[in-house]
């Protein structure tokens, strides 16, 4: 069976990350948030000095509000769990994360801010 015209030959694969709030997500006071805010933004800052996170943010309006905040890893799944589960907002319950790939059709996207390649070129697997 011929390839369908409308896969692409090549795909660039990326880590992401999807913060969300649990639905336990202990009470926190006003002041305990802004101090959990600012150790959770210090760390995505020191990831992304790192190399390892290219590009994340808040998520604005939703379907699902519980749905925080996106990332995209220069690493892969393991890692990015692995870096996810050192968030202080994380271990302090307030996040929860999911981990996943993302194929987009080769080229698609630029960070021109990163040095180097970000993500996985792979050829869709014949079934």
């Amino acid at each position: 069976m011929p390839r369908d015209p409308n896969v692409p030959d090549a795909f660039d694969v990326y880590t992401l990350v999807l913060l969300r709030r649990p639905p336990d997500a202990p009470d926190f006071t006003d002041e305990e948030l802004d101090a959990l805010q600012a150790r959770h933004l210090a760390y995505r800052a020191q990831l992304k000095r790192d190399g390892k996170l290219v590009a994340n943010g808040p998520l604005g309006e939703q379907s699902d509000p519980m749905q925080r905040g996106l990332s995209i890893f220069a690493c892969d799944l393991d890692e990015a769990r692995r870096l996810s589960g050192g968030d202080p907002s994380v271990q302090a319950g307030r996040l929860a994360y999911d981990v996943f790939e993302w194929w987009v059709a080769a080229g698609t996207l630029a960070f021109p801010g990163v040095d180097g390649r970000v993500g996985d070129r792979r050829s869709m697997p014949d079934d």
